[in-house]
Order: structure tokens, then C-alpha cells, then sequence
């Protein structure tokens, strides 16, 4: 129906739940290898205030890059997409340098010396595990020919 195939969502279902129980182990064992306190759920976690601020200016520029992307990219319909301006891209981009950042801030300012290690360890393993899942087109899941679900 509408061009989806009826199995679609269970599918990015066991992706999405297969990844969320990959990032969840990683993040127990490095952050008990580590000393690492956890960190609260969906909160940002500023080391400081000066953290805060560039944290905030680079989402902020992040989404007008992105509103401006979408508007060329639009007008371009014809034509193929500028690759830099896509939001998926865009996204990636700003997982990578805002991580960075807090990985920076924490090594100059945390208490525990080791939070930066587990920043761009995490970062790492995030950027793997999506290097492989692109690499395998998503592990022909959302192929015709896969059929676990069909």
C-alpha cells in the first residue's frame, strides 16, 4: 500500500532495536572500564558554561545550514541534490563536531580524566556501526529478497 511494503516498519523496528542494544552494552562496559559516571537521559550535559554557549551556537548553525540546504536542494529538484546540503549528511556532521567538542571540553575541564576517552570512543563505535550498516545496505534488511518478515 502507498509503496511501501507491508513489512517496512517491523523492519526498522529490529534495526533500530538492534542498534539501541548494541549502543547500550558498548556503553556499560567502557563506561564501567572507564570509571565513568552515566550520564542522565536526554540531557545535554554541558561540562561549563562556555561549553553550553558553543554547543548551542553550533546546533543553531546547524539548523539554519539545514533550512537553507532544503531551499537549494529544492530548487535543484530536477537536478541532482547537493550531497553537502542533505540533511542526513548534515545530521552526521553535527553528531561528529558537537561530540568532538564535548570530547575537547572534557579533556580540558572535567573532574574525571577519562570522560573524554569515553566520548570519542563512543563517537567511533557510532560512526562504525553506521559505516557498516551503509556499507551493507542496512544488511539487504529492507531488500525484496530478505525474508524473515515476508
Amino acid at each position: 500500500m502507498y509503496g511501501i511494503e507491508s513489512s517496512f516498519w517491523l523492519k526498522l523496528l529490529l534495526l533500530l532495536a538492534v542498534f539501541v542494544v548494541l549502543m547500550t552494552v558498548f556503553n556499560a562496559i567502557l563506561r564501567r572500564r572507564l570509571g565513568v559516571e552515566k550520564p542522565k537521559a536526554f540531557s545535554h550535559n554541558h561540562v561549563n558554561d562556555q561549553h553550553k554557549k558553543i554547543d548551542w551556537s553550533i546546533r543553531i548553525t546547524f539548523m539554519v545550514m539545514m533550512v537553507i540546504g532544503s531551499i537549494i536542494n529544492v530548487a535543484r529538484l530536477p537536478r541532482e541534490p547537493y550531497f553537502l546540503l542533505e540533511p542526513w549528511f548534515l545530521v552526521f556532521v553535527l553528531v561528529f563536531v558537537t561530540e568532538t567538542v564535548r570530547a575537547v571540553m572534557e579533556r580540558r575541564y572535567a573532574k574525571n580524566p577519562n570522560a573524554y576517552i569515553y566520548t570519542i570512543c563512543q563517537l567511533v563505535f557510532i560512526f562504525i556501526l553506521f559505516i557498516i550498516l551503509f556499507a551493507t545496505d542496512f544488511f539487504g534488511i529492507f531488500s525484496p529478497e530478505f525474508s524473515v518478515f515476508n
